[in-house]
């Protein structure tokens, strides 16, 4: 090993390689890195001389990787995290805590499940901060990246119908917070409360359906077809409460989570019925790296999640 080498290794320039590497872009690296451009150019020109290779090269409308990089990237990311780990401290006290945490969540999660924890959190550990974001289609990749320390969304219970609709990349773990059934949404004036309410009259029925980015699929929507069945979907929406409050004005359909569609009727002119179709459950599911595993503050807040959120998994539930 040659110390005097790694004597004039300078740290700040690997961070920035592995920044880099992820984005592909100087610009985006400068951003996330809160430096200028010029600074991070300069930082890529003596990390091509160190590792002599340009890493990065133009091609087309943007840059890529070398394979020298490509080689590196993997590496550097695992060095990194080891670094993080080494130095980390050796205990937590919640109460001197100031740690920011970056999660993911699907927005119906803020209503369900938040309450049960957050204010505990907050009452334990009053100078940490949480700042959440949407989940969306590159979350388990910011998870790997580092860039998120949790993310929650819904997850079908059964493994088979997991993998056909949401499957974690290798390195990420998962918890079940709580699980829950679908239901549907309507209008208390809607002409369905009056009739027949099977299959049949659901499929009939114009819907409106949650989408938080391009190639979601609803097991729901998966298993229909295998019958040769298909919703039809009138209005695609971001999110449940954009989706709820237009449920209440139009005879659309809306089907979503049981605890959120009983949580929601209370405050809109809804009416919560059953799904006429038989899904196994869903569970409300907590992902994070395993990288994040020996990290004492990351360990409390994951600990205090599960518990908060599995107490309310024990209370008695209201079928729609």
């Amino acid at each position: 090993m040659s110390f005097e080498k790694l004597a004039r290794l300078d740290l700040n320039l690997l961070v920035c390689l592995h920044v880099l590497l992820e984005h592909n872009n100087v610009s985006k690296a400068s951003e996330h890195l809160n430096l200028s451009q010029s600074a991070i150019s300069k930082s890529l020109a003596r990390l091509r001389e160190l590792f002599d290779d340009p890493l990065l090269q133009r091609a087309g409308y943007g840059m890529e990787p070398t394979p020298r990089a490509k080689e590196l990237k993997p590496m550097l990311a695992k060095l990194l995290f080891d670094i993080e780990k080494m130095t980390a401290p050796t205990t937590f006290e919640p109460s001197q805590s100031t740690r920011s945490f970056q999660m993911a969540v699907v927005e119906s999660i803020y209503t369900l499940l938040f309450p049960h924890f957050i204010g505990e959190v907050f009452s334990t550990a009053p100078h940490l901060t949480i700042d959440t974001c949407n989940w969306g289609s590159d979350t388990f990749g910011q998870l790997q990246r580092g860039e998120l320390d949790f993310a929650i969304t819904g997850k079908d219970l059964n493994p088979e119908d997991a993998e056909r609709t949401l499957t974690p990349p290798k390195g990420i773990l998962s918890a079940e917070l709580y699980q829950d059934k679908l239901c549907c949404i309507v209008n208390s004036r809607h002409p369905v409360l009056s009739e027949k309410w099977d299959l049949e009259a659901y499929i009939a029925q114009r819907h409106i359906v949650t989408k938080y980015y391009k190639n979601e699929r609803w097991l729901l929507d998966v298993k229909l077809a295998e019958s040769q069945l298909e919703r039809d979907v009138a209005l695609f929406v971001p999110d449940f409460n954009s989706a709820a409050e237009l449920c209440s004005h139009t005879d659309l359909i809306l089907t979503a989570p049981s605890l959120y569609a009983s949580h929601i009727a209370t405050q809109l002119d809804l009416t919560v019925i059953p799904l006429p179709y038989p899904l196994p459950p869903l569970s409300y599911t907590l992902f994070w790296h395993e990288n994040r595993e020996n990290d004492l503050a990351h360990l409390w807040l994951k600990k205090l999640l599960i518990s908060r959120c599995q107490k309310l998994a024990a209370e008695p539930k209201v079928s729609p």
